[in-house]
């Protein structure tokens, strides 16, 4: 006998997919967005940049290597929950300790499966970033559209995952001492500053000034997180009041707010960046790479005018601003993710290094 559907996923626009339950099994309503990556759902899971979002992934067949204890992107994965169309729960993979759903039950986080993922992106591609509710299948699709109309993001999402006290990240014969404001921070990005001879200080999103200072650091690299940069004013205040002291590196969301701290505009995208396949031109070099992103907002491309910002990257795609550094003060930024080879890296620490030899 087949195994009967129980649960489903219901769009504030009506739509309702049935399908099968995995992970933690509760209700979540959450704003959906789709990820192309074919692979890294691990990191998708517990990257903080989904933070009240649920997440579609179109690769169709999802756990088939399981998740295992290194991987992780943040402490506290946050995700608002996982789509997918195949879900695998017998992982072949040495370094495997326990199955996505195990992993996703531990933390909190409902998935459903089975549904058509291909109509669900499709729906999202055209009409935006709509609302929806993972329930149970019994539950009657007008109290869910009701739970779901009630229901709105989080006015600061970065003040509900940021750390509550600072940590630290050390490694062997460093060279530099970075401060990382935690905006929803990748564990992956201290490991590679950590691979690049940096000291890792990890400090709360509302950390003043001469807190940072007091810390005697090299350069200010500003993380990566979830929700509206116009709600993050207090590393908008933070960045302004560095801006010249010191090396600052921004890197998704701190991007963005690098952005509103040298005077440009942020706008909500229709269907965001999601996914490891995003073709990027380095405008000095034409070069072209593909970077890995989730986000929802970027830079107003003509708000850059009368700043100090120089565009340096964009997407190939639909021309989105992707980097930008500013011709003032050393102090540059990515809308994508930076991998430990990356050139800016290699920038901030050629930065770092001028700094502390003209000290």
């Amino acid at each position: 006998m087949a195994e009967q559907m129980n649960k489903k996923l219901v769009l504030e626009n009506g739509a309702v997919f049935e399908g099968f339950g995995f992970g933690a099994n509760r209700d979540t309503i959450a704003t959906l967005v789709f990820n192309t990556s074919m692979v890294g759902y691990q990191e998708i899971v517990s990257e903080s940049n989904y933070y009240e979002q649920m997440v579609v992934l179109t690769y169709p067949i999802i756990g088939s290597y399981g998740v295992n204890d290194e991987d992780d992107e943040s402490k506290n994965p946050c995700i608002g929950g996982l789509i997918v169309r195949d879900y695998n729960d017998i992982p072949s993979n040495f370094r495997f300790t326990k199955t996505l759903s195990e992993a996703m039950e531990e933390d909190g986080i409902p998935g459903i499966y089975g549904l058509d993922t291909r109509a669900l992106t499709r729906i999202i591609r055209d009409q935006g970033a709509l609302r929806g509710m993972i329930t149970d299948i019994a539950t009657p699709t007008e109290d869910a559209l009701k739970a779901i109309g009630a229901w709105h993001e989080s006015s600061n999402a970065v003040a509900q995952i940021s750390c509550s006290k600072r940590w630290y990240s050390r490694t062997a014969n460093h060279r530099y001492n970075v401060v990382a404001v935690d905006c929803g921070i990748h564990l992956s990005t201290v490991k590679d500053l950590n691979k690049l001879g940096c000291n890792v200080t990890v400090v709360p999103y509302n950390t003043p000034a001469e807190k940072v200072l007091a810390l005697q650091p090299d350069g200010l690299f500003i993380s990566n997180g979830p929700g509206n940069p116009e709600n993050v004013t207090d590393v908008v205040s933070l960045i302004k009041a560095l801006q010249g002291k010191l090396p600052i590196l921004g890197s998704g969301l701190g991007h963005e707010l690098i952005c509103l701290a040298s005077g440009a505009k942020i706008k909500r995208m229709h269907a965001g960046h999601h996914g490891s396949n995003h073709p990027i031109r380095c405008l000095d070099t034409g070069k072209i790479e593909m970077a890995n992103q989730s986000h929802n907002y970027c830079m107003d491309e003509k708000s850059a005018e009368g700043t100090s910002l120089r565009i340096t990257h964009v997407n190939v795609l639909d021309g989105t601003v992707e980097a930008v550094e500013s011709t003032q003060y050393p102090t540059f930024s990515a809308q994508f993710s930076l991998d430990v080879t990356h050139e800016m890296y290699a920038k901030f620490i050629d930065l770092m290094e001028g700094r502390k030899n003209n000290a």
